[in-house]
């Protein structure tokens, strides 16, 4: 699971996330990609699910990156413990998303595999995505 190996201070503030992907926002390094639509929390546990689902459906060929990154902690206290003694420890690890922001890439395999394996992608993330292939791919 994806997570900082080391963080200057344990315990963040939830913060807003308004507005559209001002970063990350178009194709770097693979022909084809998916695309948020929408503004959310994606969980490490999610990305990594999404990754299996893309590495399976491709059979390891080709190559993916995933343009996002779990660095934010969220906090939880206990079940049944009473209000207030302080803000609980952390229990996961989420990347904010906002809309446009480019998930996932693809590269190394025709279109039609490149996009049934981010569909599945898709599929394992609570946003609705967008799939997109780089302006000047041709298809051998």
């Amino acid at each position: 699971m994806l997570q900082p190996k080391k963080t200057k201070f344990r315990r963040q503030k939830k913060g807003k996330m308004k507005g559209i992907s001002q970063r990350g926002n178009q194709l770097a390094f693979g022909s084809f990609g998916i695309k948020s639509l929408e503004t959310t929390w994606i969980t490490a546990r999610q990305i990594e699910a999404a990754r299996i689902a893309v590495t399976r459906y491709m059979k390891r060929e080709g190559q993916i990156w995933i343009r996002i990154f779990p660095d934010k902690p969220v906090t939880m206290k206990p079940a049944e413990v009473r209000m207030g003694k302080g803000k609980g420890a952390p229990s996961h690890w989420v990347a904010p998303v906002t809309p446009g922001r480019i998930l996932f890439e693809a590269e190394g395999v025709s279109l039609e595999i490149a996009k049934e394996a981010l569909r599945l992608a898709a599929q394992k993330l609570p946003i609705t995505t967008k799939f997109i292939v780089r302006r000047d791919y041709v298809q051998e």
